[in-house]
């Protein structure tokens, strides 16, 4: 049975399972990985012939700033990347409503703090009573079955 739907937002629909929500995020590492080289381009051919040292930092500054509006983007377009339409997962606010920007800027920070440690954010489902990731706790968001 399909989780109910309410004015557009998933009220009662299940949480996804944390091997799901993995195996899309392992889906997410390859469709970002080829987004951030293509991305890359624009960057390179500006920066040619420029100091490498010094364009180092604008160059991990432009590629984090690239994933973050390609993910804060899509989330706020319904609440889905690619791999989460196709692993069927969406991404809604606590009380199963559309994302702001605030949300998705506020998640995108937190998972990229979350990362740093080993992943140390995402292994927190593991310990979890609900099973969410820890950037999807401080953010308020859940990713649910649709």
């Amino acid at each position: 049975m399909p989780p109910a739907v309410e004015d557009g937002a998933l009220r009662d629909a299940p949480p996804a399972s944390v091997a799901r929500r993995l195996l899309s995020l392992l889906y997410e590492a390859l469709l970002l990985l080829a987004l951030l080289m293509i991305g890359a381009l624009p960057f390179v051919l500006f920066a040619h012939g420029a100091d490498r040292i010094a364009a180092r930092p604008w160059f991990q500054l432009y590629l984090l700033a690239l994933a973050g509006a390609y993910f804060i983007w899509q989330w706020l377009r319904g609440g889905q990347t690619l791999p989460m339409k196709t692993w069927r997962l969406r991404l809604v606010t606590r009380d199963g409503g559309p994302l702001t920007l605030r949300h998705g800027v506020q998640r995108f920070l937190f998972a990229l703090a979350g990362s740093l440690p080993f992943g140390a954010g995402f292994f927190w489902a593991l310990l979890d009573r609900e099973r969410q990731f820890l950037h999807d706790r401080l953010a308020g968001t859940r990713i649910v079955n649709c």
